[in-house]
């Protein structure tokens, strides 16, 4: 299996999809810890952004994202659910 090397920089402003196929938004910017990703900042559009109660943005730890290429896909579970506390950090 030949592994595709991508640079950070050519991540920034691709769309972000779930892997149900609902538009996410767009990424804004790599937190990097260890000189690793750690998760991805995500200025959220379409109808998502009423699951995060007016947030411009939400903080999606890199073991959500299933598929970096033309666009960046993120398991479904990463969306923000109101009735549990979870992982995502709204800014």
């Amino acid at each position: 299996v030949k592994m595709k090397i991508r640079k950070i920089s050519e991540t920034i402003g691709l769309r972000v999809y779930t892997d149900s196929g609902e538009f996410f938004g767009e990424v804004e910017e790599a937190n990097l810890q260890e000189n690793k990703i750690d998760g991805w900042r995500i200025r959220v559009g379409g109808s998502v952004i009423s699951l995060i109660g007016g947030a411009r943005g939400v903080i999606i730890p890199h073991q959500f994202v299933k598929a970096i290429s033309d666009v960046l896909i993120i398991n479904k579970n990463a969306l923000p659910n109101p009735d549990s506390d979870s992982e995502e950090i709204a800014i």
